[in-house]
């Protein structure tokens, strides 16, 4: 019933919503008078705290290639109920690298890569996993399960073939490199398979054993029938997954911001007064940081137990004791795909060494084709995003893929390349 108020009190604050928007407006005229504009501030704060955000647009039109601007659209060439595949392509530019970059199922909509997406398009032929809130997804369709989460993984891999490379930010480095684990030891079988030829785990909880932060402390304080009695609730019938069993995004969004509570009511302070002051820049910072950080997605409620049970209850992948539709995921068959791990130093989600660990329960990868990053300085977004993730984090990620990008069959004079397909 809790998704149900939850619903039913943002049905009932619309007419205050209403009234908020038009008294901001009929404040335009005033806000030169002395409580004009923390009149108009005031509406403004309590309108956007009580609003429901809505799923962004990346939005990038244009990019620089070798200096010059180019244009942008977004194509998708894979569609499933749960996860869209888009191709950010890029008019008269071929030959680059093909990267898969695959966006947390975690909360927050894969818009939130905006940023990761732009430091690497100008280089790479970026694809990206697009989840669909499960609270738009009907019933009819079915469940989605971590096993799922890993066969669709497989199949971009399969879509965009041999050369291309996988970027997995946050949750999906645990399914991406169970992924990567199966096709190696399907290939070494001859069974058939794709491998990326390298792939980047960023901040993900390949091992929660290691350094654990606030986020772990807690999902082992509790076991699995208090995540399903606490987090599992169904979809009203106002919407077209209604009944289906999900974890809501507005209670993700109350986790998000009790992490960091001080910070956020801090940045609404500075928020109030720079629009007070009518400092427009910075104001327009906050509102496209909180535009994006308060549009939330439902997950389906299958693949967040089992990721809750098998990644930070029973640290299965690292024991070894991962399974794919009753098949155990065997690491150490990844030989022939270069890794490469990105930890920040003030993460407080995935701590330092948790993401590394990955290199541990892969010991047949050539040292060669290893490459490890802890970023001082950064926590959990900052990985993926700003200043430090633009300047220092993406050219070294960039020079990984350059290095490994030729197959060991491949001369350096004639790189080969190849076309993904739509299934």
């Amino acid at each position: 019933m809790l998704y149900h108020f939850h619903e039913f009190q943002h049905i009932a604050l619309s007419p205050y919503r209403a009234w908020l928007k038009a008294s901001r407006a009929a404040m335009t005229p005033f806000q030169h008078m002395p409580y004009g504009r923390p009149m108009a501030a005031g509406l403004e704060m309590a309108e956007r705290l009580t609003r429901r955000y809505g799923k962004p647009e990346f939005g990038i039109r244009h990019v620089k290639v070798d200096g010059e601007p180019v244009r942008v659209r977004e194509e998708v060439v894979d569609e499933t109920a749960f996860c869209d595949l888009i191709h950010f392509k890029k008019d008269g530019v071929s030959g680059q690298p093909k990267v898969l970059m695959v966006a947390p199922l975690s909360g927050h909509y894969a818009t939130l890569l905006r940023g990761t997406v732009e430091a690497m398009l100008p280089d790479h032929d970026v694809y990206i996993t697009d989840w669909t809130d499960a609270r738009d997804v009907p019933l009819r369709v079915g469940n989605f399960h971590l096993d799922d989460y890993i066969e669709l993984m497989m199949w971009y891999m399969q879509l965009l073939g041999p050369d291309a490379h996988v970027m997995a930010v946050c949750q999906p480095s645990v399914p991406v490199l169970a992924a990567v684990a199966l096709q190696s030891e399907d290939i070494a079988a001859g069974r058939g398979g794709v491998i990326p030829r390298t792939m980047t785990l960023m901040g993900g909880p390949v091992d929660t054993r290691e350094n654990p932060t606030a986020v772990n402390a807690f999902a082992k304080e509790h076991d699995l029938n208090w995540f399903k009695s606490h987090s599992i609730h169904r979809v009203p019938m106002v919407y077209p997954g209604a009944a289906r069993r999900v974890y809501p995004g507005f209670l993700q969004l109350q986790g998000f911001l009790g992490m960091n509570i001080d910070n956020h009511m801090n940045a609404h302070v500075d928020h109030f007064w720079h629009l007070v002051k009518g400092d427009g820049d910075n104001a327009a910072k906050h509102r496209q940081f909180y535009d994006e950080y308060m549009s939330v997605m439902d997950l389906p409620a299958d693949y967040f137990l089992d990721t809750i049970k098998a990644v930070f209850l029973e640290h299965a992948l690292p024991k070894g004791e991962l399974t794919y539709r009753d098949r155990k995921v065997d690491t150490t068959a990844i030989k022939d795909v270069a890794l490469m791990t990105v930890e920040g130093e003030l993460d407080d989600i995935s701590g330092v060494g948790q993401t590394s660990a990955a290199h541990t329960i892969c010991p047949d990868i050539p040292k060669a084709k290893r490459g490890r990053i802890v970023q001082e300085s950064v926590g959990h977004y900052g990985i993926f995003n700003g200043r430090k993730w633009r300047g220092i984090i993406q050219p070294q990620i960039a020079k990984f893929i350059k290095t490994h990008g030729a197959a060991p069959s491949d001369k350096p004079s004639k790189p080969k390349k190849s076309n993904g397909s739509k299934r």
